[in-house]
């Protein structure tokens, strides 16, 4: 059963709060204020409190978000960005109802679980078993219900045998993928995620992003993240929190850039980096076999096309594309840069609003698993003067039974041959 959370001002309910307005909600936030109070001087002795008994304490005001109002819709992906300090972290714990907010008000449609500070909600003193069934009972789950899914969980997160270990022991990884898989099992219609999965190992972060795919769609997920990779991937909308205020909401993308910008507005110029930027929108991005028929996933050995339609977002000078394949793991495979080709006389540049179709075959020496494909869209070929921006184009499986270590399989001329007695090297 659906259920409705109110925070307003310092009144805290669960259950039969007033409805939302709209029944594709999922998620409310009206007006939503929040500040803390810092102690000027620290005392962190106790011969500073016996030596100054009656010394008052003094405090400023840290305002963490101002007036702050968005909605999320049912089903919705929808990334909250933002610096270090800017209030984000913040907002999901008010609607996650771990702090309340000075004023407004913020309210869930459905069964909420949160995935947002590592071991918020566990008792150390408890091993992971039991964790999981009091876990599934502050989630909305009936003690049976939660211990119906022990098990599920612990393979998920690939912690059976150790279920009976007191929590105290876990190192940081085991207890975030721990938290993560109580949070999907709990099968919960709002998730609220912070970037705790930072935490975990390069494998189970990968993990955690197959069932980003798999929910995307059919759960409503936020998530608070400085991976600008992952909000293009998954994210239908995205939000930008900066000063305690909100600065964009809309497509992730423009999302992006607007968050890049900010981290780099003030960074004083280096001719040894690049600035990112977002300079092109991607219009189309596909794979073709031999046939010439657009796939989703390759046969090893089998030659494929790229193709890829962008556009412009501004003018860019001397312009740039370089594309790279990558494994699951986020390792570079590898990878190609192509530039314009022109008439001889024309200028190397692109005008905003201009589509540029990058396309051709591809020899196939993958081996089989999963793979992606990104793009990085430079301008002005200067090496101190570049601005990019990283675009996820596709995911693929190269499929096949001729196996083999690492992910590429090259062409050799090496040999074993058994040498003659007395023959040197």
């Amino acid at each position: 059963m659906d259920y409705a959370t109110e925070v307003k001002g310092q009144e805290h309910s669960t259950g039969g709060g007033e409805p939302l307005t709209d029944a594709r909600i999922a998620i409310e936030v009206r007006g939503v204020d929040k500040a803390f109070q810092i102690p000027r001087h620290r005392v962190d002795s106790l011969r500073e409190r016996v030596t100054h008994p009656l010394m008052r304490q003094e405090f400023r005001t840290l305002q963490a978000l101002r007036g702050i109002s968005f909605d999320v819709r049912r089903g919705e992906f929808f990334g909250i960005l933002g610096r270090n300090g800017s209030g984000k972290s913040t907002l999901l714990k008010i609607m996650a109802s771990i702090y309340k907010s000075d004023a407004g008000r913020v309210r869930v449609a459905g069964r909420l679980a949160p995935f947002i500070e590592l071991g918020v909600g566990f008792n150390p003193q408890l091993s992971s078993r039991e964790n999981v069934v009091l876990n599934g009972v502050l989630m909305g789950l009936s003690r049976r219900e939660a211990a119906r899914r022990v098990d599920s969980v612990l393979d998920f997160a690939e912690l059976r045998e150790f279920a009976d270990l007191a929590l105290k022991n876990y190192s940081s990884g085991m207890m975030v993928r721990l938290a993560f898989a109580v949070m999907v099992e709990a099968d919960a219609d709002v998730m609220l995620i912070d970037e705790v999965l930072a935490v975990g190992d390069a494998a189970f972060a990968q993990k955690c992003l197959d069932v980003f795919r798999k929910l995307r769609g059919t759960r409503t997920i936020v998530l608070v993240t400085h991976d600008m990779a992952t909000v293009q991937r998954f994210c239908h909308r995205a939000m930008l929190i900066h000063d305690s205020e909100i600065k964009y909401i809309g497509e992730a993308d423009e999302a992006a850039m607007r968050y890049y910008r900010l981290n780099f507005r003030d960074r004083p110029p280096d001719r040894d980096s690049a600035v990112p930027d977002v300079n092109v929108r991607v219009l189309d991005a596909w794979l073709e076999n031999g046939a010439g028929e657009r796939v989703q996933n390759i046969e090893q050995h089998e030659t494929f096309s790229l193709g890829c339609v962008i556009e412009a977002r501004h003018d860019l000078e001397r312009p740039v594309f370089s594309f790279q394949f990558s494994d699951a793991d986020g390792e570079e495979i590898f990878g190609l840069t192509k530039y314009l080709e022109l008439p001889e006389g024309v200028p190397d540049r692109l005008r905003a609003g201009q589509r540029v179709l990058i396309s051709g075959e591809i020899e196939n020496r993958l081996l089989p698993g999963s793979y992606y494909l990104s793009a990085w869209i430079m301008r002005n070929r200067t090496a101190g003067d570049l601005a990019l921006h990283r675009l996820q184009l596709l995911e693929f499986i190269v499929f096949g039974t001729d196996l083999g270590p690492g992910r590429v399989q090259l062409q050799d001329e090496v040999r074993a041959v058994i040498m003659d007695d007395g023959e040197g090297p």
